[in-house]
């Protein structure tokens, strides 16, 4: 068991470690690409595309004041904007009842594929 939990550990710092410096490479891909005022661009064999997306981000106070009914709290227990979506697609909360109950937050995602 002790070189079992010894690999875990490894694993765990490696994937630290590889997350660290990912999101370094990202930071710098998406600084080329603010000083070259371009979205999508092409590196070797690589194409790269950023892609712009608005997610919500619900303000659980704001939300409770919205949706009094402690039913729907059950269904969500606490926020979840993919929750809350679905609610919404399914007619069991109206759109308009949960204004001013979220912020939207622009998210650029990053995108690379081989050509």
């Amino acid at each position: 068991m002790d070189t079992i939990v010894k690999r875990y550990y490894q694993l765990k710092e490696k994937q630290r470690e590889t997350e660290q410096e990912l999101k370094e490479l990202r930071e710098q891909i998406l600084a080329f690409c603010t000083e070259k005022k371009t979205s999508e661009f092409a590196a070797g064999p690589f194409r790269v595309k950023l892609i712009s997306q608005s997610r919500k981000e619900y303000d659980d106070a704001k939300l409770y004041e919205a949706l009094p009914d402690l039913e729907l709290w059950r269904l969500l227990s606490k926020s979840d904007a993919s929750k809350i979506a679905g609610l919404i697609k399914l007619g069991v909360i109206q759109e308009d009842r949960l204004q001013n109950t979220y912020d939207v937050k622009q998210v650029t995602l990053l995108q690379v594929d081989k050509k």
